[in-house]
C-alpha cells in the first residue's frame, strides 16, 4: 500500500445553485455535486467505504476549500494540480480541518462536525462511491 500524506488545499471557485454545488479546480475543470444538499444538524457521519469530501465556503459563497478525508486513491500531484486538499485521520482520532470544522474516524466511517458560524461560511459534506452520491450541508 502506498503511503498517502496530508495535502494543503487551495482556494477554489464555488457556485451554489438549486441543483447542487459546482467547484472549479485550479486546472479549470469543474465538478458538480448533485443536490440540493440535505440539511444536517451539527454533524454528518459518512458510512464506511465512501469517499468523504468537505467543502467550506467563504462568507461570499463564491470561493471555498475542498478537502478529501482519508482518500488513499488520489496521487498527491493530482491534488496539488487541482487545489484539492487531503487529510488522513487514523481510526479513533480527530483532526481540525479549519476553525469550526472537525473530522474524526471511527471504525472506517468518517464523521464531520461543524459550526458554520465559527467556520465563517457554509459547510458541505459529500459522501460517494461507485453506487451513490450523498450531499449534506451542516447547519
Amino acid at each position: 500500500m502506498t503511503f498517502r500524506a496530508d495535502v494543503a488545499p487551495s482556494t477554489l471557485g464555488v457556485e451554489l445553485n438549486e441543483d447542487g454545488v459546482v467547484v472549479e479546480y485550479l486546472d479549470g475543470r469543474k465538478v458538480f455535486y448533485h443536490g440540493p444538499p440535505e440539511a444536517a444538524e451539527g454533524s454528518v457521519r459518512a458510512p464506511p467505504g465512501k469517499l468523504t469530501q468537505v467543502l467550506v465556503t467563504d462568507p461570499t459563497e463564491t470561493e471555498g476549500v475542498l478537502v478529501y478525508v482519508n482518500d488513499r486513491n488520489t496521487d498527491e500531484s493530482i491534488l496539488q494540480d487541482t487545489g484539492v486538499g487531503r487529510v488522513m485521520v487514523e481510526n479513533d482520532d480527530e483532526e481540525e480541518l479549519f476553525p469550526g470544522v472537525t473530522v474524526r474516524a471511527e471504525a472506517y466511517a468518517v464523521e464531520v462536525e461543524a459550526d458554520p458560524e465559527t467556520a465563517r461560511g457554509r459547510v458541505f459534506v459529500f459522501a460517494e462511491d461507485e453506487m451513490a452520491e450523498h450531499a449534506y450541508e451542516i447547519v
